[in-house]
């Protein structure tokens, strides 16, 4: 028909039956065929649909050959299809998509065919375009998103289908493992790989996703089943899969049994052959027989839920729960698709650490001892203590990070804070500076009860008092004297009690007054920092930290540098006595003033008051290297200050003259006696800062000849390294001298003794300061904790009570409660997903599970653990084979996903890592990584349709080479790859 025709003047519309007749007795004019039109459903009216939409047909392979073809509105999108297959002479059984191009050359999928052409918006001049899938299981339209991984051509690689990696596309892994695992379940595969999906495709159920992921599924898994490939890149099913699930969006390491949940259910929704679900009011057993109200839940759940995954993965399971108030009993039977079961959670752990000795010469010496998961810091120091015999109160534990203490810990601390990839160092402490702290200890306590026998005396003389008073008012003059006696006697005592506890402070204050010292290790650049804002010299942290307790009464600058010389004896050489460390006198000023400029400020003096709490009588261990380089050498265990301590041969005093002298201060400034007590001399800001520095710093000789000698003596020689107070990160302290920072009682100082780089070439040795010795603990292995799947299935089988965040409503009660629970497993699926909850949250702790589970590659039975005891004629048994596991390597943080998967054809195994695909033993599979298992049943499982590939395969492609390599090379992949410390994580 011409285009713009008007009806009732150029044409008229007859019904088919008037046609029919008019046609029966007047025939029809030779030349002039039949113009038929079909009544179109529009929106609220009908309609003749006098101009047809003209449509123009094409082959994605030759979209030159273009064919035009009218439709009617009412046909639908498969008569387009089959008219395509027809005019281009399309091979049956090809599976074929459309997609329809605007004007715009925009494409658009036409992904349901059963929709009209009206509902799929197809308008005249509108092309429609057909492809074919290629046999490697790609769309033509989508080839350059396969993977090439040789230089040889995709097309010549010929492969065991279904042996096929997946790209990771950044912390995909997750995903991969999943999908590895999915690809190896032969029912499912087997229905997507014969396309029978496509006559289920759901594109009408809200719950779903148009078809989208079942489309994209199926695209990936005939990729990886065409044998063409070596890898393929999920990067369309990666999109959809963000599109539909928005936590999945990005490129975050995420749960594969969380994807795995999420896919399963989305493939469900897309294949659910109801369209219209009913509305179905659930049913209590109410007394009724268990398998009355279980074959009513399956008939119920089947009628609005059908699917290929209904099909192949769910099963049904009894749920009883009991109202701790009414005890009212609720049963139910309800669907599911994997079994989540729990894992015994170990009351222990076991760590490392590092024990460093008092002896300076005795190498640290790594130990790994068991504690209670949730104990304390003390609980560690027990548990150490069992192996050196050192009492535990002689012990402080730190976190060392980066050559500085990251944390030192109390005693009462939890070890949950203690991770297993700390470096964690325990450090001794001398015998009689505890046996100081315990005597302060008994000695306040001593104080406070006589405080508390004093005031309990004045309130009974007041009460005596007060009876007096009453029981003699004709003596009121007597007992106003005896009043003012007893006041005056009263001061007198107070005025004795304040002198007593001056002295008492005092003495405290010389005899026990100590601080935990952290000493780090830095190195001068040859740089000013002139960013700092004072111009001084950058320095860096090396080596090890030591922690030290030091007296804070007896500790001069000399007698620091001295202490510090004699805990780094091990790896720091004392200067020969023909070594001279001269300074150019001329540059005396300037070295005086670049040191004070080193430490932002504080001077030599202020250092020494900084240090004035300190004392030279310590005993702490030495320095603790977290890095490896084991040197099993010669430990010298001695108890310094108390004992002699074994020294290597050859090795001098540390404590020797020779060692070189300390710095003096630049100042020559006269100085008080060193022993006059810190109290007495409290009186405030600068003057009280100056006292105490000048009484930190001043040596034994009288304060008039004091600062010629030291001058003198500074000029003739120079220190290995300087001292400087510093924050908890090693950086020097801003206004730290000039601010009053003595150490107080009970505080945490930090200083850093700043090396030149030529005097820590020649007096360092490095490699010595990173030895250490492995104790006995360490060689034996470390027998993991293994547990049966038995036993996890029985946990997930016992009575639990709810939490409170989800309680029950009692329907007896009318009000919810916190109701026991206890699930039962009624019958199962023809393949069973086991997901291991290894990730276990509480309310106080977050910790990974890598306890080994024992489950069976064969005949896992379930006969004990099913509640129908008695099969009815027809119904499956219950014992299952293994044919997949998903691994995941790591911790909470960070990790890595891989899989083992049984191929359907050959029954070999494989290991999945990612685009790298190997062969696996059966004895590799069971190992601590394992998180997700699949089990098929038995009855259901084919016989391989392929004899079981030899070691050497016939294909030469390096494909082919790298999934048949040594054996060897596997094992040890697959023992490196099983190992939390050394997988690499995504």
């Amino acid at each position: 028909m011409k285009e713009r025709l008007v009806e009732n003047e150029d044409f008229l519309l007859l019904p088919a039956e008037a046609w029919n007749k008019l046609l029966s007795w007047y025939g029809l004019v030779e030349g002039h065929p039949p113009l038929e039109r079909k009544v179109v459903d529009l929106p609220s009216t009908l309609k003749v649909e006098v101009y047809p939409v003209e449509i123009f047909l094409c082959l994605h392979s030759n979209m030159e050959n273009v064919t035009t073809a009218q439709f009617s509105r009412t046909d639908n999108i498969q008569s387009i299809q089959k008219l395509i297959c027809r005019l281009f002479s399309v091979p049956p059984g090809s599976e074929c998509r459309l997609w329809m191009k605007s004007s715009d050359s925009s494409c658009e999928r036409l992904r349901n065919i059963y929709v009209s052409v009206l509902d799929a918006c197809l308008s005249s001049g509108m092309t429609v375009i057909m492809e074919t899938r290629n046999a490697d299981g790609t769309w033509p339209s989508s080839r350059p998103q396969i993977m090439r991984n040789s230089v040889e051509d995709q097309d010549s690689y010929r492969g065991q289908p279904g042996v096929c990696g997946l790209t990771n596309l950044g912390n995909t892994c997750f995903m991969n493992s999943a999908l590895q695992c999915l690809s190896n379940t032969p029912p499912l595969t087997e229905y997507f790989l014969l396309s029978s999906y496509l006559e289920e495709l759901n594109f009408s159920n809200p719950l779903g996703m148009k078809g989208e992921i079942a489309e994209a599924y199926a695209d990936v898994i005939k990729q990886m089943w065409s044998g063409r490939h070596y890898s393929v890149v999920p990067r369309v099913f990666k999109t959809k899969v963000g599109h539909f699930a928005s936590q999945f969006l990005g490129y975050q390491q995420h749960d594969s049994q969380e994807l795995l949940s999420f896919l399963l259910d989305g493939l469900h929704e897309d294949l659910n052959r109801v369209k219209n679900k009913e509305y179905i009011e659930l049913r209590d057993a109410e007394g009724r027989p268990d398998q009355e109200v279980a074959e009513e839940a399956w008939r119920n759940h089947r009628r609005r839920n059908d699917s290929v995954i209904v099909d192949t993965f769910h099963g049904l399971f009894k749920s009883t729960l009991v109202c701790p108030e009414c005890h009212k009993v609720s049963v139910t039977f309800d669907p599911f698709c994997y079994l989540s079961v729990p894992l015994p959670v170990s009351k222990e752990r076991v760590m490392e650490v590092f024990f460093v000795s008092l002896d300076p010469y005795a190498k640290p010496v790594q130990h790994r001892v068991v504690v209670p998961k949730a104990g304390k810091v003390s609980d560690l120091c027990s548990a150490l203590s069992e192996m050196t015999s050192i009492p535990a109160t002689q012990m402080v534990v730190a976190d060392v990070f980066n050559h500085r203490f990251y944390k030192i810990y109390n005693a009462d601390e939890s070890l949950s804070c203690i991770l297993d990839r700390d470096d964690i160092f325990v450090y001794e402490l001398s015998v009689h500076e505890e046996e100081q702290q315990e005597e302060q200890q008994q000695q306040e306590e001593e104080q406070q009860e006589e405080e508390q026998q004093q005031q309990q005396q004045e309130e009974q003389e007041e009460e005596q008092q007060q009876e007096e008073l009453q029981e003699r008012k004709e003596q009121q003059q007597q007992e106003e004297q005896q009043e003012q006696q007893q006041e005056e006697q009263q001061e007198e005592q107070q005025e004795e009690q304040q002198d007593e506890e001056q002295q008492q402070e005092e003495e405290q204050e010389e005899q026990q007054g100590q601080v935990l010292l952290a000493l780090y290790l830095r190195e001068r650049s040859h740089y000013r920092d002139y960013g700092s804002g004072s111009s001084s010299y950058g320095t860096s942290l090396f080596g090890h930290p030591l922690l030290l307790n030091v007296q804070r009464n007896s500790c001069s600058r000399e007698k620091l540098y001295q202490l510090f010389l004699q805990r780094l004896a091990r790896y720091v050489r004392p200067p020969d006595p023909s070594e001279e460390l001269e300074e150019e006198e001329e540059e005396d000023d300037e070295e005086e003033e670049l040191y004070k400029t080193q430490t932002n400020g504080i001077s030599e003096d202020e250092d020494d008051a900084e240090q004035a709490s300190q004392s030279d009588d310590t005993t702490e261990p030495g320095p603790a290297p977290p890095q490896p380089s084991l040197d099993h050498g010669d430990e010298a265990a001695a108890n310094n200050g108390t004992a002699t301590r074994s020294e290597p041969p050859g090795n001098t005093d540390p404590t020797d003259s020779n060692h070189g002298n300390p710095a003096a201060p630049g100042d020559g400034a006269n100085s008080p006696d060193q022993s006059e007590p810190a109290a007495e001399r409290d009186t405030t800001e600068e003057e009280k800062e100056e006292d105490k520095q000048e009484a930190a710093c001043s040596p034994s000789p009288p304060a008039n000849e004091q600062p010629a000698k030291r001058r003198a003596c500074h000029r003739k020689k120079k220190c290995l390294f300087t001292i400087a107070a510093v924050t908890s990160n090693g950086t020097t302290e801003r206004g730290g001298g000039e601010g009053g920072s003595a150490v107080s009682f009970n505080s945490q100082s930090f200083v850093a003794i700043d090396w030149d780089p030529e005097m820590k070439k020649r007096f360092y040795n490095e490699n010595e300061a990173e030895k250490y010795v492995k104790h006995s603990s360490m060689e034996v292995p470390q027998q993991q904790s293994s547990v049966q799947l038995q036993e996890c299935i029985q946990l997930f089988t016992t009575v639990e009570t709810l939490e409170e965040e989800n309680p029950w409503y009692c329907p007896v009660c009318k009000k919810h409660q916190l109701a026991t629970k206890k699930l039962d497993l009624w019958s199962l699926p023809e393949v069973l997903i086991i997901h291991l909850k290894r990730f276990s949250y509480t309310k106080f702790t977050r910790e990974k599970l890598d306890s080994i589970v024992d489950f069976p590659l064969r005949d896992l039975d379930f006969s004990d653990c099913l509640l129908k005891k008695s099969l009815t004629n027809g119904e499956p048994p219950s014992r299952y084979d293994l044919i997949a596991v998903s691994n995941h390597y790591g911790g909470l943080r960070d990790g890595h996903y891989t899989s083992y998967a049984c191929n359907k054809d050959n029954s070999r195994w494989y290991y999945f890592d990612d685009s790298k695909v190997t062969y696996a033993g059966e004895d590799q599979i069971m190992t601590n990584a394992a998180y997700v298992l699949f089990y098929h049943r038995q009855d259901k499982i084919r016989k391989p349709t392929l004899p079981a590939p030899s070691t050497s395969p016939a294909s030469s492609t390096q494909a082919a080479n790298d999934i048949t390599s040594c054996k060897d090379d596997d094992d040890a992949e697959l023992g490196a790859a099983s190992s939390s410390v050394t997988m690499e994580t995504d």
